[in-house]
């Protein structure tokens, strides 16, 4: 009997506060964050597009959806992992990001990756 191979993706991410690039007085608070993507399945799946949610300390949410990541649709392979780091910018000096990413597997079956929830924090301004 054929055995069912099926993909799982694992996502984790880490922010950085740009200090250089942000201006308090204005409201803006650069952030970088880095993003690592590890297939954890069994079966190869390709990266085909991303849906993030950005939400400030006064509940903006900013969301973004596109094509990729970085101008690239990565194909993982079981084992893999793709290592990327972007930027967002928000109005207070507290806020989250959380997302998915859209995947296919080698099959054609589309499914999302979640993007756990993460926190974007100038320093000094969480205990």
């Amino acid at each position: 009997m054929p055995e069912a191979k099926s993909p799982a993706i694992t996502v984790s991410a880490q922010a950085q506060y740009i200090e250089e690039q942000s201006d308090a007085e204005a409201g803006r608070f650069v952030f970088a964050y880095k993003v690592t993507i590890e297939n954890t399945g069994d079966a190869p799946a390709q990266l085909i597009s991303r849906h993030w949610v950005i939400t400030d300390a006064a509940g903006h949410v900013q969301e973004v959806r596109g094509i990729g990541v970085i101008g690239e649709q990565p194909r993982l392979a079981p084992g893999e992992a793709f290592e990327y780091t972007s930027g967002c910018a928000i109005a207070t000096a507290v806020g989250t990001m959380r997302g998915a990413y859209q995947m296919v597997a080698e099959d054609g079956t589309q499914f999302e990756a979640e993007i756990p929830e993460f926190v974007l924090a100038a320093p000094g301004m969480l205990h």
